[in-house]
């Protein structure tokens, strides 16, 4: 999954691809890299986020899933936490909805109903404002795998299919970073539930805490934390460096598929 914020202040990218046509240019790049899917999002969660209107959020990701939904080949998914934004992007030509909430604001589970594509459920402690203050937790792993476990229920009960579910333990929302390399350690617990896993690591502060490296200076550290949590059981990795990551994933797969191929 390709990462691209069409935002001015996400952490990594911000104020890059504002512009619709720059935003269509790396869709396509992503694309010929060898990305599976392109998530687009129109409000920055990074610690300390400031959050945006409904109406600045649809000006900012609608115009681009439009334009993307009839030039790219592969599904575009759209980032948001808001009901309104959900249904304006399927409507647009989103394929999957990617909440950083869980579905927890009023009227999302209805809108993820009504929408009837692909959710990601993500776990979050706290809010983008303020949710790296001081996260606690008695077993992370656990109460992690737990929250996303009643949000599967709360999901069913409101007549999302659990077929359509997706599991983000939400690395770098509201943990620190031994929480997540702890979630990352046990990651092969969060496909228990039998649903995929999806992770988003890429350039994230827990890779600058173990290198001591800027935000530019991440990738590698960002693709071998991939290559882990792929080989731990996840099926979707949101990524900012596609080509990279997937040159990485596909030698886990053909080591993958070998290792299949002897053991049958």
């Amino acid at each position: 999954m390709g990462v691209l914020n069409v935002t001015p202040d996400s952490f990594s990218d911000g104020g890059e691809f504002l512009d619709r046509a720059a935003a269509v240019e790396r869709a396509l790049t992503m694309q010929a890299e060898g990305a599976a899917i392109v998530d687009v999002g129109g409000e920055s969660t990074r610690p300390g986020a400031t959050p945006v209107t409904v109406e600045e959020e649809l000006a900012r990701v609608i115009p681009v899933i439009e334009a993307l939904a009839g030039q790219l080949s592969i599904p575009v998914s759209v980032d948001t936490s808001k009901p309104e934004v959900m249904r304006e992007a399927v409507r647009a030509g989103a394929g999957l909805i990617n909440d950083v909430r869980a579905l927890q604001l009023p009227g999302a589970l209805a809108a993820a109903r009504e929408c009837a594509v692909p959710v990601c459920l993500m776990h979050m402690q706290g809010q983008p404002g303020h949710m790296q203050a001081d996260p606690r937790y008695a077993d992370v792993v656990t109460e992690v795998l737990d929250f996303l476990c009643q949000r599967v229920e709360a999901c069913e009960a409101a007549g999302v299919a659990r077929e359509c579910l997706l599991l983000d333990p939400g690395f770098g929302f509201g943990k620190t970073l031994t929480h997540n390399l702890e979630i990352l350690a046990a990651l092969e617990r969060f496909s228990e539930p039998g649903l995929p896993v999806l992770v988003g690591m890429s350039r994230k502060s827990m890779i600058a805490r173990v290198l001591d490296h800027d935000t530019g200076d991440r990738i590698y550290g960002s693709v071998a934390a991939a290559v882990l949590a792929a080989s731990r059981g996840a099926r979707v990795i949101r990524v900012h460096d596609v080509q990279a990551t997937a040159d990485a994933l596909a030698m886990v797969r053909a080591v993958t598929e070998v290792t299949g191929e002897k053991r049958s």
